[in-house]
């Protein structure tokens, strides 16, 4: 359950599959287990320049030429690891200061960071901050200016489906690997392994395998429009199937990490589900959007907005069917076809103690209810 909130798996029921962080340990690859998945306005770079030519595109040679040498291998030891075995994960130059995104899970419960660059100089690092929630981490090295080559942040909210990419990172401990794909599709939901799902996350089929974790994903004018995360596969090695969080989050989290070392996100404070076909017929509603609220955590603040839960259970076909609850319509005007597009607005839009107007659908009347977003408690 997503107590953000939602009962919701990011891959179909109809096959078992497993949803793995991309970061390698020193195993052989068949062992590998999990650790454990707008608008047009431009970004600002980790520089602090504004990203506005989307006119040109480079080769594939001239990005990993131009991106290379922004991109580290991150070895780690694990505190629970006594033996010297260590993971292997990647990671971007973010700025001058020397600062260095990666994956969360890469660098989770080590107690040793070491960044490797091009030219093979390698620097311990120090643990910055990171957000489990988006699995975002930030380290930082003191190293040689030279080396410090940060790597232009894009604009996610642009990516189209069917778009070339490009990832780079350390698959299986191969350093500098570069692999090409296209945007599969976008606004996934993820799990992150702490109690709610990471919302508004790139698929692609570019080939993202265990030491990929925190490699950049970049488009076709070299600019980073995601960092990649995990794959989905029954093997534990790549299928087809990977995920980037994108760089749109990295752009509101990435600095507040830098600063306070977390990001404190908002919440709601409900589960439920979409509202399908058979649901809709159940509810006597003409179309199978919105999202139906059957639990409202007590001291939430959709508790504390009146926000009501489902009290009722009805059988229809032989299948139960908990019902009573409010239907969510839209938030803060924008239409809400599923649980999706309410974590995808939180993520984009809110903050802690924002204001955000939820329309719902109760006893067949639709009303506007104001809530104020509080902190989104520990989901371990």
């Amino acid at each position: 359950m997503d107590k953000s909130g939602v009962i919701v798996g990011a891959i179909s029921g109809a096959a078992i599959v497993a949803i793995i962080f991309a970061v390698i340990l020193a195993v052989p690859p068949t062992a590998v287990k999990a650790d454990v998945i707008s608008d047009n306005k431009s970004i600002p770079s980790a520089t602090g320049a504004i990203l506005t030519d989307y006119s040109k595109k480079l080769s594939l040679i001239e990005i990993f030429e131009k991106s290379e040498p922004g991109v580290v291998r991150i070895n780690v030891q694990r505190a629970e690891q006594s033996n010297g075995t260590s993971g292997v994960g990647s990671g971007f130059v973010f700025d001058k200061q020397g600062h260095i995104i990666t994956n969360a899970h890469v660098v989770k419960n080590v107690k040793k960071v070491v960044v490797t660059f091009l030219d093979g100089r390698s620097y311990n690092a120090e643990i910055v901050g990171s957000d489990q929630y988006t699995d975002i981490g930030v380290i930082k090295v003191n190293a040689d200016l030279s080396l410090l080559q940060p790597l232009p942040l894009g604009d996610s909210a642009n990516l189209k489906v069917g778009e070339p990419i490009a990832a780079i990172g350390n698959p299986f401990g191969l350093s500098g690997s570069m692999t090409s794909g296209i945007i599969s599709q976008l606004g996934r939901l993820l799990p992150s392994g702490a109690g709610y799902s990471i919302p508004d996350v790139i698929q692609t089929d570019a080939a993202i395998n265990p030491g990929n974790s925190g490699g950049p994903l970049l488009n076709m004018r070299g600019e980073i429009v995601g960092i990649n995360t995990a794959i989905q596969s029954t093997t534990g090695e790549f299928t087809g199937v990977g995920f980037a969080v994108p760089s749109q989050t990295l752009a509101k989290i990435v600095p507040k990490i830098i600063v306070d070392g977390k990001y404190i996100h908002p919440w709601i404070g409900i589960a439920g589900r979409d509202i399908d076909p058979d649901l809709a017929k159940v509810l006597n509603l003409n179309d199978a959007v919105g999202f139906l609220v059957i639990t409202v955590v007590d001291d939430s603040p959709a508790a504390k907005a009146g926000i009501h839960g489902s009290n009722e259970t009805v059988e229809v076909d032989g299948i139960k069917y908990l019902i009573g609850g409010d239907i969510i319509l839209s938030v803060d005007g924008n239409q809400v076809r599923k649980i999706d597009d309410i974590l995808i607005h939180l993520q984009r839009a809110k903050s802690v103690g924002d204001e955000m107007v939820l329309e719902v659908l109760r006893d067949g009347r639709t009303t506007n209810i104001i809530i104020t977003l509080d902190e989104r408690p520990n989901g371990n």
